[in-house]
């Protein structure tokens, strides 16, 4: 894995470049044929920006299981049987987990994004001259929405983040939060990877009608109503490839950190990390040999 770091760093940085790269030559009014050419970039760029989320979210993978292995031996569970039922409900329950994070997450995006449609409409009643460059946007109100949501609207996912695992924890012990773990695991690097490459499929989707898109046996262009359903589609893929996807790689290693942590104090609430104790018990026996003597031997027993 350490051998594929520089790959994996040009890959995340080839995304951006190209982005950003388009971003400026619209701005700069160049020629229309230098646009198409970084459109070009930009659709390979979210290829790569895919391939690279997709390593990101196997080495969380990877990590939350070494995580797991850890979290199993100081708690000393013995093993996780899922035939219990505390144990398969918490299965279940890490399983729903990725989901609420998800949910909550593209939810503050788009309440943030509208909130900036507003304040961008208000700005054009009321500041005269934008677009004719005359009159000068505020820009830091936008900055200022992007930075609060960004803040504000993460913190009930991130509190989920942090209180499952305690409270799943410490109401159901050490072996059904392992349950739990599980779980949330499997579910998250599953929805990780679909969210990466089917937000980078619907945003390439938009841009491929830059060139004309073919849709029975019709070329379609933008501004036409294949285009304006690939833009509609395009709101769910930003959130995904960009907030959603690569935030359930923090998701389920945050989960395993918190459980690892409060690995020993489950341990020792629950009985597994007591040491067993071992009681004496004493007799006086007469050997069968010589019973008509006085004297008596002592043996102990262990019971364990």
């Amino acid at each position: 894995m350490m051998a594929t770091t520089a790959m994996q760093l040009a890959i995340d940085a080839f995304g951006p470049i190209a982005d950003n790269a388009g971003g400026i030559a619209e701005m700069s009014e160049l020629p229309k044929e230098v646009r198409e050419k970084t459109d070009v970039l930009d659709a390979v760029g979210n290829t790569t920006a895919a391939t690279g989320k997709g390593f990101a979210i196997a080495s969380a993978a990877l990590t939350a299981l070494a995580l797991f292995a850890a979290f199993v031996g100081v708690a000393k569970i013995p093993g996780i049987n899922i035939y219990k039922a505390d144990v398969l409900a918490a299965l279940f329950v890490g399983g729903m987990i990725p989901f609420i994070f998800s949910s909550l997450a593209i939810r503050a995006v788009g309440e943030a994004a509208m909130a900036m449609v507003e304040e961008v409409r208000r700005q054009f009643k009321t500041i005269p001259g934008i677009m004719e460059g005359k009159g000068k946007p505020e820009y830091d109100k936008c900055v200022a929405i992007s930075t609060d949501a960004s803040i504000k609207k993460m913190m009930l996912p991130g509190a989920i983040a942090i209180a499952s695992p305690l409270i799943i924890g410490f109401l159901m012990g050490p072996e059904a939060l392992g349950g739990f773990l599980a779980g949330a695991t499997v579910s998250g690097v599953l929805m990780g990877m679909f969210q990466n490459n089917a937000g980078g499929a619907w945003d390439n989707a938009k841009k491929s009608f830059e060139k004309g898109v073919e849709i029975n046996g019709e070329i379609y262009y933008k501004k036409s109503e294949p285009h304006k359903a690939s833009v509609t589609g395009d709101t769910v893929g930003d959130p995904f490839k960009d907030t959603s996807g690569p935030s359930m790689n923090i998701l389920i290693k945050l989960m395993s950190i918190v459980s690892l942590v409060i690995a020993p104090t489950l341990a020792q609430l629950h009985g597994n990390g007591n040491p067993q104790t071992v009681k004496t018990e004493k007799k006086s026996v007469i050997p069968t040999h010589n019973r008509d003597m006085t004297n008596t031997y002592t043996i102990e027993k262990k019971i364990n």
